[in-house]
């Protein structure tokens, strides 16, 4: 049928992930072409990763991680739109084979992970070193440069790297397919099973005491918002009656010890993200491979952006509080810092003129 086309050799001692794009039974000729499912496959992808920059990256400019996921959603948009094209027109009119799109997307996305962690580190260790007074602009000017240069960096590694000969598989029932080779991005699967591995035994001697210091924090984040909601309306509170709050909220404190820092710390980012770590490393256990334009998504971006930011938290609030300069964050860190302090310090109190006391002019502190 396809004589040009190699035989995949004996890869009983080697591990390569295949894309099978067609298959067929020469003694039933019953044939059967994937591109479909790969598309199908890449849309699911692109319609998680739009859902979670909507909700997860609103303020493009604060970090070079946020900016990093627009560009991976752009980079889903674009490989659906080549497949979809190449699925429309055929192999014998697309101008690109789905082996090319297919190798040189996972082949791009697998060089992505170790520039963004190393880039990552470094937005976040020079953001108040000395670019703090810097202005909107600049600092997503500074972001966009190094998007760039990340897939810059990552596209010249696909064209080096990517393999995109098809390749003739015969297997013992006579059943052949054309394959092509498609990449993984292994740093990945070690981060993520690192990671979970890290987090589950960081908590696990502390599984009795874990129940506790959730209510605490789930009571500390109802009463945040409490304090937002009352900030919005302009709600004032009378000394007594912030006086009676804190006893209330003191009783039954002294019974359980609370968690150190980084103990509480790492509970804030596991009660988020242990979903996600479990799945993937399922995934790994179970034996799913899945090709690194898969798995480099946006739940990986905020998963490892969570986690600089905890690092970053946890330094700078040993010293300066639980109100430091950072970006935002789906970790409610805040809630936790006041877990293992035992605290719930307000912002500085702002100063609002209550309109039924005008002529007395006295000031409210909401």
């Amino acid at each position: 049928m396809l004589p040009d086309l190699p035989v995949y050799p004996d890869t009983s001692h080697t591990f390569k992930m295949l894309a099978i794009l067609e298959q067929w039974d020469e003694r039933s000729g019953y044939k059967i072409d994937n591109t479909g499912k790969y598309l199908s496959l890449m849309l699911i992808k692109l319609g998680i990763d739009t859902v979670v920059f909507v909700l997860c990256c609103r303020k493009l400019y604060t970090s070079f991680l946020n900016m990093c996921s627009l560009s991976i959603v752009l980079a889903d948009l674009a490989m659906v739109l080549c497949m979809t094209a190449v699925w429309l027109l055929g192999p014998e009119r697309s101008p690109l084979s789905p082996c090319f799109v297919l190798a040189h997307t996972a082949a791009t996305f697998e060089a992505l992970p170790l520039p963004v962690i190393g880039l990552g580190i470094i937005d976040y260790c020079i953001e108040d070193a000395c670019l703090a007074n810097k202005n909107t602009f600049c600092k997503f000017l500074r972001n966009v440069v190094m998007t760039l240069l990340v897939w810059m960096l990552a596209v010249i590694y696909s064209i080096a790297y990517a393999k995109v000969e098809l390749m003739e598989l015969v297997t013992v029932t006579a059943v052949k397919a054309l394959v092509c080779e498609e990449k993984e991005s292994m740093l990945i699967t070690y981060f993520l099973l690192g990671l979970f591995a890290a987090v589950t035994l960081t908590m696990l001697p502390f599984s009795t005491s874990i129940p506790m210091w959730v209510r605490e924090a789930n009571r500390l984040s109802e009463l945040r918002e409490k304090h937002v909601d009352q900030r919005s309306d302009l709600f004032t509170v009378s000394p007594s009656t912030e006086t009676k709050s804190s006893k209330e909220n003191d009783l039954g404190e002294t019974n359980w010890q609370r968690p150190p820092l980084w103990l509480s710390l790492t509970l804030g980012f596991s009660l988020f993200w242990i979903p996600y770590l479990t799945v993937s490393v399922a995934c790994l256990v179970l034996g799913f491979g899945v090709p690194a334009y898969i798995t480099v998504n946006l739940l990986w971006i905020e998963c490892t952006n969570s986690l600089l930011v905890g690092v970053v938290f946890w330094v700078k609030s040993r010293s300066l509080g639980p109100y430091c300069h950072l970006p935002e964050n789906v970790c409610l860190w805040h809630v936790f810092w006041h877990l293992s302090k035992g605290t719930w310090q307000q912002q500085p109190p702002a100063a609002v003129f209550n309109p039924s006391e005008g002529k007395r002019n006295h000031l409210f502190y909401i």
